[in-house]
């Protein structure tokens, strides 16, 4: 059985399955939900956006800026791919 080594990673983990249970979130509150220190989210945030996995927003909100954050229709597709890699695991040990 091969993981995703981009999904499978435990803070990408983390980070995928937040975002495909709360959609668009924005950095501070992912860096909250995670309790990461910025650098790492910054870097594991960085890594899937090259891998086409998320999508980045930038804009300002009452003149501050603001980066959120939401899975790509492929960053849907290799998160549920994995779950079903572990469910696959998990039903070959029931044997």
């Amino acid at each position: 059985m091969n993981f995703d080594k981009l999904v499978h990673q435990p803070t990408r983990l983390q980070l995928f399955a937040h975002l495909y249970a709360h959609g668009e979130t924005s950095f501070n509150d992912l860096k909250t939900a995670l309790d990461v220190t910025e650098g790492n989210l910054s870097s594991h945030l960085g890594r899937m956006e090259d891998a086409g996995a998320v999508e980045v927003t930038k804009e300002f909100v009452d003149k501050k800026p603001r980066t959120t954050y939401r899975l790509s229709d492929e960053g849907r597709g290799l998160f549920e791919e994995h779950v079903q890699t572990l469910e696959a695991l998990l039903d070959g040990l029931d044997t």
